[in-house]
């Protein structure tokens, strides 16, 4: 569970974490997640986003949404899951919480712009 997300920060299980992460359904995480091209989600940086096989699937893009997903990969990987959410962070963190009680999810969070 997230416990709290400001710029740059997201605290997970009582662990601070200032760098992008992604979250996976079995409570592991990648706290070192960079994407190929900086500010653009690409399909290259979801490898083992699509082979956990998640239900769902959350993009936090940023504070101000500055991270800009390709186009394409909402369409792909709607073909692996059965629902996709891009939105900034805050509201990608508050659905994370909300979603991965009950169902597979995977979040992937851009932490700042």
């Amino acid at each position: 569970m997230i416990e709290k997300y400001s710029f740059g920060r997201l605290q997970v299980n009582g662990k601070m974490y200032s760098s992008d992460l992604i979250l996976y359904p079995d409570g592991s995480l990648n706290s070192s997640w960079w994407r190929r091209s900086g500010h653009i989600l690409q399909l290259e940086d979801l490898e083992r986003t699509i082979e956990v096989q998640p239900e769902i699937v959350i993009i936090g893009t940023g504070a101000n949404g500055m991270m800009r997903v390709e186009r394409g990969v909402v369409d792909y990987l709607l073909t692996q899951c059965s629902r996709v959410i891009v939105e900034k962070t805050e509201k990608a963190v508050k659905d994370y919480n909300e979603l991965s009680p009950h169902h597979s999810v995977v979040g992937l969070f851009h932490l700042t712009c």
